[in-house]
């Protein structure tokens, strides 16, 4: 019998496979596939302060290998999650969530932390850096250590659920960042975001997202997500929550061997609603398949495989 538990901060998850915030929504929609309990986690759609209508249309572009994708956050609003949208989820869904929170100002982010915090039912908070910040010129706060740790600390003074910040991949170093998340008090990495993409409609010659570039998420990242989750795994102490690409149980199993304790499902949503489930239903196959009897058990295996 082959175990798909892992802890991860405390908490407890039956499997490793949680679907990725942006990509599942508050849950509503997929709960008519299937029953939602079978997940791992859910992490909620990234959620701001006030409510957002996000970026003009379109604000979608397809690629060959995945998306394309500038929403620009689009959410009720801080309120109106919590008081309806995590509500109706409690009724879908018995197992603690992760909140997604993402700001503008290191206020907003402290805000945030505040409220989810009093949330029962949410068990992590992920806390996206990969916004741009109104008072330093629009430089997005997780492309520079400094600004990284000052959100990570504030948001450690507010709220006593584990913090994992998650990071941009778009950086010239994202070892420092997580370095310096890790000194600031952070409890888990979650990595990696999209990466900046564009593409350009050739009968109209213009760009096709309204904001020129966008987000690329995807099967053609997961290479890219496996090399930085290795790397990031030999610098820092605290667990790591893997995503970007990842579309098979094989991929699950390949992310948590790089380092992840446990993966988000993203793109694949979009591709396949029962992308999710058909993963967790094929993993033990899969463990069998590798003689793997334990998953918590190769967290990190790939890095000590030769020592």
């Amino acid at each position: 019998m082959v175990d798909t538990k892992i802890q991860i901060c405390g908490l407890t998850m039956k499997n490793p496979i949680i679907p990725a915030s942006g990509t599942f929504g508050f849950g509503k929609e997929f709960k008519e596939f299937y029953d939602l309990n079978v997940l791992g986690s859910i992490s909620i759609k990234g959620t701001t302060v006030q409510q957002r209508y996000g970026n003009p249309l379109p604000r979608i572009a397809e690629c060959s290998d995945g998306m394309l994708n500038a929403v620009g956050l689009q959410n009720p609003g801080v309120q109106q999650v919590i008081e309806k949208e995590l509500k109706d989820l409690r009724k879908m869904y018995k197992d603690q969530i992760i909140a997604n929170i993402s700001g503008f100002a290191l206020e907003e982010y402290i805000d945030l932390a505040k409220a989810f915090d009093k949330v029962e039912s949410v068990g992590i908070l992920e806390v996206n850096i990969s916004c741009p910040n109104v008072h330093g010129g629009g430089m997005a706060f997780g492309t520079d250590p400094i600004q990284a740790a000052k959100i990570t600390r504030a948001v450690k003074q507010v709220t006593t659920k584990p913090v994992f910040i998650k990071l941009s991949p778009n950086v010239t170093n994202i070892v420092e960042i997580a370095k310096a998340v890790e000194e600031a008090g952070a409890d888990g990495i979650s990595m990696i975001n999209t990466l900046v993409g564009m593409r350009v409609d050739i009968r109209t010659r213009k760009p096709i997202l309204s904001t020129k570039k966008g987000g690329y998420s995807g099967k053609g990242i997961f290479p890219v997500a496996i090399a930085m989750i290795y790397q990031v795994y030999e610098a820092v102490n605290i667990p790591i929550m893997g995503m970007g690409g990842i579309s098979s149980a094989e991929d699950v199993i390949e992310m948590m061997l790089a380092g992840a304790t446990c993966v988000q499902v993203g793109a694949a949503n979009l591709i396949d609603p029962y992308a999710c489930y058909k993963m967790i239903q094929d993993l033990p196959s899969v463990m069998k398949e590798y003689k793997i009897e334990s998953l918590q058990e190769i967290v990190g295996l790939a890095h000590h495989i030769d020592k």
